[in-house]
Protein backbone atom coordinates (compact mmCIF):
# COMPACT_ATOMS: atom_id res chain seq x y z
CA UNK A 1 0.00 0.00 0.00
CA UNK A 2 1.17 3.26 -0.42
CA UNK A 3 2.17 6.55 2.15
CA UNK A 4 2.06 10.04 2.44
CA UNK A 5 4.78 11.60 4.62
CA UNK A 6 5.34 14.65 5.70
CA UNK A 7 8.68 15.84 5.83
CA UNK A 8 10.81 18.80 6.90
CA UNK A 9 13.91 20.04 5.67
CA UNK A 10 16.67 23.10 6.12
CA UNK A 11 16.69 25.07 3.03
CA UNK A 12 20.06 25.18 3.17
CA UNK A 13 20.03 21.25 2.54
CA UNK A 14 17.54 21.75 -0.37
CA UNK A 15 17.40 24.86 -2.30
CA UNK A 16 16.75 28.24 -2.40
CA UNK A 17 18.62 28.87 1.35
CA UNK A 18 19.91 32.69 -0.01
CA UNK A 19 16.51 33.51 -1.59
CA UNK A 20 14.26 32.49 1.14
CA UNK A 21 16.54 33.66 3.97
CA UNK A 22 17.37 37.10 2.06
CA UNK A 23 13.60 37.55 1.80
CA UNK A 24 12.10 35.85 4.37
CA UNK A 25 8.54 37.43 4.24
CA UNK A 26 7.88 35.30 0.77
CA UNK A 27 6.70 31.74 0.55
CA UNK A 28 7.88 29.20 -2.23
CA UNK A 29 5.04 26.50 -3.18
CA UNK A 30 6.86 24.30 -5.64
CA UNK A 31 3.72 23.46 -8.61
CA UNK A 32 6.13 20.65 -10.77
CA UNK A 33 9.27 19.40 -10.72
CA UNK A 34 10.64 17.81 -13.77
CA UNK A 35 13.64 15.36 -13.61
CA UNK A 36 15.36 16.37 -16.99
CA UNK A 37 18.51 14.30 -16.71
CA UNK A 38 20.17 11.76 -14.32
CA UNK A 39 21.58 14.71 -11.95
CA UNK A 40 19.53 17.89 -13.40
CA UNK A 41 15.94 18.30 -11.94
CA UNK A 42 13.81 21.50 -12.39
CA UNK A 43 10.88 22.66 -10.60
CA UNK A 44 8.29 25.04 -11.24
CA UNK A 45 7.32 27.59 -8.39
CA UNK A 46 5.30 29.72 -7.27
CA UNK A 47 6.38 33.04 -4.99
CA UNK A 48 4.10 35.22 -3.16
CA UNK A 49 3.47 37.04 0.12
CA UNK A 50 6.67 39.77 -0.06
CA UNK A 51 8.87 41.76 -2.03
CA UNK A 52 9.43 40.25 -5.41
CA UNK A 53 12.15 42.77 -6.26
CA UNK A 54 13.56 41.71 -3.09
CA UNK A 55 13.39 38.12 -3.68
CA UNK A 56 14.48 38.21 -7.86
CA UNK A 57 17.54 39.87 -7.02
CA UNK A 58 18.35 37.44 -4.50
CA UNK A 59 17.78 34.96 -6.71
CA UNK A 60 20.97 36.14 -8.68
CA UNK A 61 23.05 35.72 -6.00
CA UNK A 62 21.41 31.91 -5.11
CA UNK A 63 24.34 29.11 -6.31
CA UNK A 64 21.42 26.59 -6.02
CA UNK A 65 19.40 27.71 -9.12
CA UNK A 66 20.26 29.04 -12.29
CA UNK A 67 18.36 29.93 -15.44
CA UNK A 68 15.58 31.37 -13.59
CA UNK A 69 12.69 32.82 -15.70
CA UNK A 70 9.40 33.87 -14.72
CA UNK A 71 6.55 32.25 -16.77
CA UNK A 72 3.23 34.11 -15.62
CA UNK A 73 1.36 36.30 -12.66
CA UNK A 74 -1.94 35.62 -10.93
CA UNK A 75 -3.46 38.36 -8.31
CA UNK A 76 0.08 39.25 -7.10
CA UNK A 77 2.04 35.61 -7.19
CA UNK A 78 4.62 34.37 -9.87
CA UNK A 79 5.45 31.34 -11.54
CA UNK A 80 8.92 30.66 -12.15
CA UNK A 81 11.11 27.52 -14.08
CA UNK A 82 14.60 26.90 -13.20
CA UNK A 83 17.25 24.44 -12.55
CA UNK A 84 18.40 22.91 -9.43
CA UNK A 85 21.98 22.96 -9.54
CA UNK A 86 22.65 22.30 -5.39
CA UNK A 87 21.44 19.79 -3.20
CA UNK A 88 19.41 17.79 -5.42
CA UNK A 89 20.69 14.27 -4.86
CA UNK A 90 17.17 13.11 -2.68
CA UNK A 91 14.52 14.49 -4.88
CA UNK A 92 16.71 12.82 -7.82
CA UNK A 93 16.65 9.58 -5.58
CA UNK A 94 13.06 9.89 -4.60
CA UNK A 95 11.82 10.62 -8.43
CA UNK A 96 14.06 8.51 -10.59
CA UNK A 97 14.96 5.59 -8.12
CA UNK A 98 12.23 5.44 -5.83
CA UNK A 99 9.59 6.57 -8.18
CA UNK A 100 8.10 8.87 -5.30
CA UNK A 101 6.10 11.82 -5.80
CA UNK A 102 6.15 15.68 -4.57
CA UNK A 103 2.42 15.98 -3.80
CA UNK A 104 3.29 19.78 -1.78
CA UNK A 105 5.98 21.60 -1.42
CA UNK A 106 6.51 24.82 0.44
CA UNK A 107 9.37 26.87 1.42
CA UNK A 108 9.44 29.70 4.15
CA UNK A 109 12.49 31.44 5.69
CA UNK A 110 15.01 28.70 6.68
CA UNK A 111 12.48 25.82 6.20
CA UNK A 112 10.88 23.35 3.55
CA UNK A 113 7.73 21.59 4.20
CA UNK A 114 7.39 18.60 1.61
CA UNK A 115 4.53 16.00 1.29
CA UNK A 116 5.31 12.83 -0.69
CA UNK A 117 3.99 9.52 -1.57
CA UNK A 118 5.62 6.55 -1.68
CA UNK A 119 4.89 3.42 -3.20
CA UNK A 120 4.95 1.32 -0.18
CA UNK A 121 6.99 1.73 3.41
CA UNK A 122 9.81 -0.03 2.00
CA UNK A 123 10.36 2.79 -0.28
CA UNK A 124 10.06 5.36 2.50
CA UNK A 125 12.68 3.42 4.61
CA UNK A 126 14.94 3.87 2.35
CA UNK A 127 14.51 7.25 1.66
CA UNK A 128 15.01 7.92 4.94
CA UNK A 129 18.69 5.32 4.93
CA UNK A 130 19.59 7.67 2.00
CA UNK A 131 18.70 10.68 3.71
CA UNK A 132 20.66 9.54 6.60
CA UNK A 133 23.76 8.56 4.58
CA UNK A 134 24.19 12.03 2.91
CA UNK A 135 23.52 13.64 6.44
CA UNK A 136 20.57 15.80 5.07
CA UNK A 137 18.70 16.09 8.39
CA UNK A 138 14.99 15.67 6.84
CA UNK A 139 12.40 14.83 10.26
CA UNK A 140 9.44 12.87 9.32
CA UNK A 141 6.29 14.49 10.72
CA UNK A 142 3.64 12.16 10.03
CA UNK A 143 3.23 9.31 8.35
CA UNK A 144 -0.41 8.47 6.86
CA UNK A 145 -1.64 4.84 4.18
CA UNK A 146 -3.54 5.79 1.56
CA UNK A 147 -6.46 4.07 1.90
CA UNK A 148 -8.58 6.10 0.16
CA UNK A 149 -8.27 7.44 -4.09
CA UNK A 150 -5.87 9.95 -4.34
CA UNK A 151 -8.21 12.96 -4.81
CA UNK A 152 -9.32 12.13 -0.95
CA UNK A 153 -6.08 10.98 0.34
CA UNK A 154 -3.60 13.97 -0.92
CA UNK A 155 -6.54 16.28 0.88
CA UNK A 156 -7.07 14.03 3.83
CA UNK A 157 -10.67 13.69 3.19
CA UNK A 158 -13.01 10.67 4.06
CA UNK A 159 -14.73 9.28 1.18
CA UNK A 160 -18.04 10.48 3.28
CA UNK A 161 -16.44 14.17 3.20
CA UNK A 162 -15.23 14.01 0.07
CA UNK A 163 -18.93 13.12 -1.48
CA UNK A 164 -20.57 15.60 1.15
CA UNK A 165 -18.60 18.57 -0.48
CA UNK A 166 -18.84 16.95 -3.83
CA UNK A 167 -22.40 16.97 -3.47
CA UNK A 168 -22.81 20.81 -1.99
CA UNK A 169 -21.05 21.84 -4.71
CA UNK A 170 -23.29 20.17 -7.16
CA UNK A 171 -26.41 21.20 -5.59
CA UNK A 172 -25.31 24.95 -5.36
CA UNK A 173 -24.80 24.76 -1.98
CA UNK A 174 -21.86 27.14 -2.36
CA UNK A 175 -23.32 29.53 -4.71
CA UNK A 176 -24.79 32.98 -4.30
CA UNK A 177 -27.91 33.16 -3.59
CA UNK A 178 -27.41 29.08 -2.36
CA UNK A 179 -29.14 27.14 -4.21
CA UNK A 180 -30.07 24.40 -1.22
CA UNK A 181 -30.11 24.61 2.16
CA UNK A 182 -28.09 22.57 4.86
CA UNK A 183 -31.41 21.67 5.61
CA UNK A 184 -32.61 19.90 2.55
CA UNK A 185 -28.99 19.19 1.37
CA UNK A 186 -29.34 16.79 4.04
CA UNK A 187 -32.49 15.47 3.69
CA UNK A 188 -31.56 14.69 0.13
CA UNK A 189 -28.30 12.72 1.42
CA UNK A 190 -30.14 10.64 3.92
CA UNK A 191 -28.65 12.23 6.88
CA UNK A 192 -29.08 14.55 9.99
CA UNK A 193 -28.65 18.20 9.65
CA UNK A 194 -26.24 17.67 12.56
CA UNK A 195 -24.40 14.93 11.10
CA UNK A 196 -24.13 16.99 7.88
CA UNK A 197 -22.73 20.29 9.47
CA UNK A 198 -19.91 17.89 11.18
CA UNK A 199 -18.80 16.40 8.01
CA UNK A 200 -18.71 19.87 6.91
CA UNK A 201 -16.88 20.91 9.19
CA UNK A 202 -14.21 18.45 9.21
CA UNK A 203 -14.05 18.46 5.71
CA UNK A 204 -13.59 21.87 5.86
CA UNK A 205 -10.37 21.67 8.35
CA UNK A 206 -8.36 18.91 6.63
CA UNK A 207 -9.32 20.25 3.23
CA UNK A 208 -8.06 23.59 4.77
CA UNK A 209 -4.62 22.05 6.80
CA UNK A 210 -3.82 19.80 3.62
CA UNK A 211 -3.59 22.66 1.24
CA UNK A 212 -2.69 25.59 3.10
CA UNK A 213 -0.63 23.83 5.95
CA UNK A 214 1.43 20.96 6.85
CA UNK A 215 -0.54 20.18 10.48
CA UNK A 216 -3.01 17.61 10.30
CA UNK A 217 -5.73 17.33 13.52
CA UNK A 218 -6.63 13.89 13.65
CA UNK A 219 -10.48 13.44 13.57
CA UNK A 220 -12.04 12.96 16.42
Amino acid sequence: MSVIAEFSVKSDDLALYHALTAAPGMVVEIEQVVATMEDRVMPYFWVSGGDHAEFEAAFQEDDSVTGVAPIDEVDGARLYRAEWTKNVETIVYAYVELGATILQAIGRDKNWELRMRFDDRDSLAQFQDYCEDKEIAFKLNRIKDQEQPMASAQYDLTTKQRETLVAALEEGYYEIPQGITMTDLADRMDVSQQALSKRFHAAHRNLITSTLTFSHPDDE
